[in-house]
């Protein structure tokens, strides 16, 4: 392992964040700390993972879009961020793409997403 994965494997480890197995195409339900003045809560983000980018490094983010008010709303999340409280897979999509934009220009039935039923983890996962 050459030495900046080794630094990014240490600072994952110092973080002690607990990732779930997700990819694009997966419904999931991000637990976002909100501060309001002088108060923190947290506020539950439900949607469509459409991307992920650089993977399962310290850099890496996730995309989430969901229809709020009948308008598309999509929120970029670093994955390891201090702000995430928690992340929650609802349901799993079956899906042939890695980057699901095409649902930015679908509505209805046509941007439905069909439920992976018999979903295997992969080796080497920790969910």
């Amino acid at each position: 392992m050459d030495l900046i994965a080794q630094l990014e494997a240490e600072q994952i480890a110092a973080l002690g964040k607990e990732i779930p197995d997700f990819k694009s195409g997966d419904t999931i339900r991000v637990g976002y700390k909100v501060t309001e003045g002088t108060r923190t809560r947290v506020q539950m983000y439900e949607g469509v993972c459409i991307s992920r980018k650089n993977g399962k490094g310290i850099a890496g983010t996730f995309t989430v879009r969901k229809i709020s008010f009948g308008e598309g709303v999509e929120r970029v999340f670093p994955l390891y961020s201090t702000n995430i409280d928690s992340i929650e897979v609802v349901r799993r999509g079956r899906v042939r793409r890695a980057k699901m934009y095409y649902l930015r220009s679908r509505r209805g039935k046509s941007a439905r997403i069909a439920e992976d039923t018999n979903y295997k983890a992969p080796k080497g996962a920790n969910a």
